[in-house]
């Protein structure tokens, strides 16, 4: 193992427990620069820095060392110096815009200096009932951008799910059927501070005109607009000016434009115009595929048994999968062994917690069937008598509180419904929960029959 490889596997497991925010802020630009017997230098690229990871970070790292190299490493120091690569870990948001990327001699576009990754495309991505939706728009809006239908595309979801990949491969899939296209690719931070320095530098005009023609603006995380009122307001004449002019918007979030807090109701408003889709926990199947397709990509083979064991331990998001794969390759190449299911077991044994008392949809669907002493076919079926109805919507909104199902899988299970049904139901008994105790009360009972018989 090389020492950027070393390196890649301590960031693939230090990344399962930091935030987006602080991992790139505090490991970006640092390395190893070499191991001797007990001891590993860390280079970095500033005092501060190095101040902070030897007060803030040191027993993670080391841990972290400990964890793939043995006991053996007793020391590490931390060195301020010129990092000459970068950790593959870390993607550089671009400063510029990407527009129309040129190419190589090899005939490869440069994508990524525009900010684009370039393993975040449609064919790498592991469609699944937690994100199919989202998927099938993206490619629709690939296709056919600028169409009012899809316009904006707004794409929600928890961490590490995927909202990026599915951003960026409409970036790409774009510039594959028409390079002239302009495309920018940006965060809602970056957009903050492009805007604030054009106010400093008094090039408004410059600002605008950079986001403002683009054929296609890809902007990440627009959940950290809220409360910034001057972001707001200049997005607000951004989208405008973009869908007039039916170019297309597609945007990420942590949560739906609603839930966003301090967001201006104008903008909420707008970002409800197009298709809202979300991304929600992978399921059982899906975390068995993630996991093959991530070992096709790595050029490792890897037991049934053990893939088995990693899709029913790590289940949160797709980040924590491929970091616990990084793991386990790590000290596959450091140690030349083929893991077993006992040493994997060891080797994320810090990443294991007791299990969840867990249910599936039909348990879910029987027991709130018990609870109102209803038939199936009836609760399942299209009637929308009062009696029917206010438990198939307690039924949804416990599928997606309780088993994080997306809404689309949410509908198909309750008798084939469309997903807007499905969010529907789940506002609708959110607010119920809030201001009827009696609705608050027959959950809580119905959640203790689901769990406990």
């Amino acid at each position: 193992m090389t020492n950027q490889q070393l390196w890649q596997a301590v960031l693939g497991e230090l990344e399962l427990s930091l935030s987006k925010a602080n991992f790139t802020t505090w490991f970006k630009n640092t390395a190893i620069s070499f191991v001797d017997g007990e001891k590993v230098m860390v280079s970095v690229p500033n005092t501060f820095t190095k101040a902070w990871l030897e007060n803030k970070y040191h027993q993670s790292i080391f841990k972290s060392l400990q964890n793939i190299l043995g006991p053996q490493i007793k020391e590490i120091i931390y060195k301020v110096e010129l990092v000459k690569s970068q950790p593959q870990k870390f993607e550089a948001v671009p400063s510029a815009p990407l527009l129309n990327p040129k190419k190589t001699e090899a005939g490869e576009e440069i994508i990524n200096k525009f900010g684009l990754n370039s393993k975040y495309v449609f064919t790498n991505f592991v469609v699944g009932k937690n994100n199919e939706l989202a998927h099938a728009a993206a490619q629709a809006v690939a296709k056919n951008p600028g169409k009012s239908t899809y316009n904006p595309l707004f794409i929600y979801g928890g961490v590490g799910l995927g909202k990026t990949h599915l951003l960026q491969a409409i970036g790409h899939a774009l510039l594959a059927d028409d390079s002239t296209k302009k495309i920018l690719y940006i965060t809602s931070e970056k957009f903050t501070n492009n805007y604030v320095q054009a106010i400093r530098s008094r090039t408004m005009e410059k600002f605008k005109q950079l986001y403002r023609s683009p054929d296609l603006l890809l902007i990440d995380d627009v959940q950290f607009m809220a409360a910034k009122d001057g972001t707001q307001q200049e997005f607000f004449h951004t989208f405008n000016e973009l869908h007039q002019a039916d170019k297309q918007i597609v945007m990420t979030s942590d949560r739906p434009p609603k839930a966003i807090p301090a967001l201006e109701q104008r903008l909420v408003s707008r970002f409800e115009w197009g298709m809202i889709a979300d991304i929600s926990q992978p399921d059982y199947e899906t975390r068995i595929a993630i996991l093959k397709a991530k070992c096709h990509e790595k050029g490792i083979a890897l037991d049934q048994t053990i893939i088995n064991f990693i899709a029913t331990v790590i289940q949160n998001n797709i980040r924590e999968i491929e970091g616990a794969l990084n793991k386990i390759i790590a000290y596959e190449q450091f140690h030349h062994m083929s893991p077993t299911l006992e040493l994997v077991k060891s080797i994320l044994s810090p990443h294991i917690t007791s299990p969840k008392k867990s249910a599936t949809p039909k348990q879910l669907i029987n027991t709130v069937a018990e609870f109102y002493d209803l038939k199936l076919e009836e609760l399942l079926g299209q009637s929308r008598e009062k009696r029917l109805a206010f438990p198939r919507q307690i039924i949804m909104y416990l599928m997606r509180e309780e088993l994080r199902s997306s809404y689309p899988a949410i509908g198909q299970e309750v008798g084939g419904r469309d997903h807007s049904t499905a969010m529907h139901a789940y506002e609708k008994i959110s607010g119920e929960i809030e201001n009827n105790e009696r609705t608050k009360q027959e959950i809580e009972q119905i959640k203790q029959r689901l769990y406990n018989g």
